[in-house]
């Protein structure tokens, strides 16, 4: 019989369908979180706080193979560090990370910096924590989910003037294709650092807002600012982007139309 394969984070965005992606192939899976799945999902919940280590080791009981999804805005590598503890004593033989496009490139040195682009610093933290653990662990890094960016331009189209950073370009991906990706990892052998999964194009801030607003049947005013700091000059020459990783398929037109009323014209 298959041992478990528990997945962190398995009720956010990235975590479900991973979770369900497994059940739907006949494993063993189990969630772990603060919060259990609806129960009609069908999968194994087991509750645990990586910010405390509360409950983690119950949760990776007869786990072999683990999935780290969880994550949030900063702290990254405290949650990876309580985790690969915990997973070193249970046995655990392959450990399976997401990342972001630019964890390495981005530098995150000054004050501004740690404010608004510390998810990258976070996730490096977290990858290194990783790829030192002694566990066999595969990592793949992905540029920014669709979801997250409607997130952001549904905020952002909430001020009157909207600010636009100046240079900044975005690559978006479909989070069930970095489902797909990770899945399949799980399921096979450690492979390490593997290529990155970015979006089929990119695009100018700007013109995800313009996209946006069109979709949304909203007008307004943009303003070009200049983000000061070394992240931002790393993201203005293009640190979080991976052009020759365009491997995804579904576009940001395509998701935009169905989540959004109205026709999208950038």
């Amino acid at each position: 019989m298959n041992s478990t394969i528990l997945v962190t984070g398995g009720t956010g965005t990235l975590g479900r369908l991973v979770a369900s992606r497994l059940r739907d192939g006949g494993h063993a899976v189990r969630v772990a979180g603060r919060h259990a799945p609806p129960a009609e999902l069908g999968i194994e919940f087991a509750q645990c706080d990586l910010d405390t280590g509360d409950g983690v080791e119950a949760a990776l009981s007869g786990a072999r193979t683990v999935v780290h999804c969880a994550g949030a805005q900063k702290g990254d590598g405290d949650k990876a560090r309580r985790l690969v503890a915990a997973a070193s004593r249970a046995g655990v033989t392959h450990l399976v990370f997401i990342s972001v496009v630019g964890a390495d490139t981005i530098p995150v040195t000054g004050g501004f910096d740690r404010v608004a682009f510390g998810y990258f610093a976070s996730k490096r933290d977290a990858e290194q924590v990783v790829a030192g653990s002694g566990i066999p662990f595969s990592t793949l890094r992905a540029t920014q989910f669709f979801e997250l960016t409607l997130l952001t331009l549904r905020a952002m189209a909430k001020l009157p003037v909207v600010p636009v950073p100046k240079g900044f370009r975005f690559q978006p991906v479909d989070a069930g294709e970095v489902a797909d990706r990770l899945v399949e990892l799980a399921l096979g052998q450690p492979a390490g650092l593997v290529p990155d999964l970015a979006g089929p194009a990119c695009y100018p801030m700007g013109d995800l807002i313009r996209s946006y607003l069109a979709a949304a049947g909203q007008r307004r005013l943009l303003v070009p600012v200049h983000m000061p700091g070394k992240a931002a000059t790393a993201i203005r020459e293009g640190a979080n982007l991976s052009e020759d990783r365009a491997v995804g398929r579904r576009t940001w037109e395509e998701f935009l139309t169905e989540q959004v009323p109205g026709d999208v014209r950038r």
